[in-house]
């Protein structure tokens, strides 16, 4: 039976893992006792006697909790779902369908940094497409997002579903506005770019979902493309992924709503545009495929196991 402990088990992400792995017949959640949940000593027990522990914790308690990794601990996997070590390279970043190193890395490595929603869009996007040359690195890059609220902690959701809440959470709104979003590290170091990319996150009043849209001009690529090259560019790199689908030029043919993935751990992309102004758009939940659901899939693969176990794939 493996040993899972969910430290930061009350927030968003680690509800939504525990809630995915309670019907696994090979899995045993710990559980520490609510009194005990921020005691030192209690939590280095639970992480030490563990296979494997989640991390669902601001940043600086992250790093911390690794420390408490005993020395000869041998065993305990780490996946952390706090930005404090994805460009750390001595931890695997956990999106195996980029390349087949990172996957190799994901089951051979004992400490994994789970991405961040919005990084998982972008990248999934434009890494594939510098590795094959399709983009410069020094492209002025640009990417807008449009996220649910869960993504914004139990704080905003408690706001958000306040029934005297103020009115201009009835709006869509625009922030990270000083461009100095936590994710932009990552978004650049595992896409490979040269240039830090212009990035208009914007939240919106519905609970879980999200788009990352990134906009080319094609006569600044390496070569001409077309929306149907990239498309076809992109299929090929993510051919036989379920979690990761890359649709057909027009799949969509009106709106691509943002919170149509809802519950699902999977992630779509679409090429919309013409062959002058080509959009890229990843659409998945900010909650599954960008936090719970990578973190449940690198889980799997760090075990040796089918790695949709657990998860919510769609068609």
């Amino acid at each position: 039976m493996i040993k899972v402990f969910i430290n930061g088990q009350a927030g968003t992400t680690g509800l939504r893992i525990a809630d995915r792995l309670k019907g696994r017949d090979d899995i045993e959640l710990l559980s520490i006792d609510e009194e005990k949940r921020k005691d030192t000593d209690e939590i280095r027990k639970y992480i030490n006697s563990s296979d494997v522990t989640f991390l669902c914790l601001p940043d600086e308690a992250a790093k911390e909790a690794v420390l408490l990794l005993d020395n000869e601990n041998r065993h305990t996997r780490i996946i952390d779902a706090s930005t404090a070590h994805r460009t750390n390279p001595l931890w695997a970043y956990g999106f195996p369908e980029l390349s087949a190193e990172l996957e190799e890395k994901i089951k051979t490595n004992r400490l994994i940094a789970n991405p961040g929603c919005y990084a998982s869009g972008f990248n999934a996007i434009v890494a594939p497409l510098v590795a094959r040359g399709v983009i410069p690195k020094e492209y002025p890059l640009t990417c807008f997002a449009l996220s649910g609220y869960s993504g914004a902690g139990k704080k905003a959701i408690a706001q958000y579903e306040d029934e005297n809440r103020d009115k201009e959470l009835e709006s869509p709104r625009l922030y990270a506005l000083t461009q100095n979003h936590k994710h932009l590290a990552e978004m650049q170091a595992i896409s490979g770019i040269a240039r830090t990319p212009i990035f208009s996150p914007i939240i919106c009043d519905y609970k879980c979902g999200m788009v990352v849209a990134v906009p080319l001009f094609a006569d600044m690529l390496e070569k001409k493309y077309s929306p149907k090259d990239i498309r076809e560019i992109l299929a090929e790199h993510y051919a036989g992924k379920d979690t990761v689908k890359v649709r057909s030029i027009g799949y969509t043919q009106n709106m691509i709503g943002a919170n149509n993935f809802d519950g699902r751990d999977d992630m779509e992309i679409e090429v919309t545009g013409n062959d002058e102004r080509i959009v890229i758009i990843s659409r998945f939940d900010n909650l599954g495929k960008g936090a719970s659901g990578a973190a449940i899939q690198c889980m799997n693969l760090s075990l040796g196991v089918d790695e949709k176990k657990s998860l919510v794939i769609g068609e």
